[in-house]
């Protein structure tokens, strides 16, 4: 049953992003050019997914599992440090070149878009990295939990 409503809200929020225009890069690339042809759309669509959000992690916060009778995982940082901001700029940028983030992309690439295509390729490779890089720094922090020291071995 919980993958079936995750496929339907899946469906959904695809639905949504089509209706919108989100999945078309250059409604993005028009909300990012201000001294152009400047185009208030995705204001509008973010203003309500903010909306929408804040009532639901509201509700979730005073819940223990959610309505199929799921563990919830909820966030539970509440810092913001160099590499929730690095991230974040890293996503912005990727954003702003190629008009697409995850959700809108994998939207286009059902329909064959082939920046699409590219995007896709490139934001798994992006997270393969991550993935890499999180191991390399959880095997770091091992070493040095094991030796006690700067994790250089005497």
């Amino acid at each position: 049953m919980a993958q079936l409503m995750a496929f339907a809200s899946g469906l959904v929020f695809g639905a949504g992003l089509i209706l919108a225009g989100m999945a078309n890069p250059a409604k993005v690339q028009g909300f990012l050019d201000l001294f152009g042809v400047w185009d208030p759309s995705l204001a509008f669509v973010m203003g309500g997914a903010i909306a929408v959000g804040l009532v639901t992690f509201a509700v979730a916060g005073r819940m223990r599992r959610s309505l199929l009778g799921l563990e919830l995982a909820l966030p539970k940082a509440t810092q913001i440090d160099l590499r929730l901001a690095a991230g974040s700029t890293a996503f912005g940028v990727g954003w702003g070149l190629a008009g697409f983030c995850p959700g809108p992309a994998i939207v286009a690439l059902g329909y064959g878009a082939t920046k699409a295509v590219v995007f896709v390729i490139a934001m798994l490779a992006g997270m393969a990295m991550f993935e890499l890089f999180s191991l390399r720094e959880c095997a770091a922090i091992g070493r040095y939990a094991k030796t006690g020291s700067s994790g250089e071995d005497a």
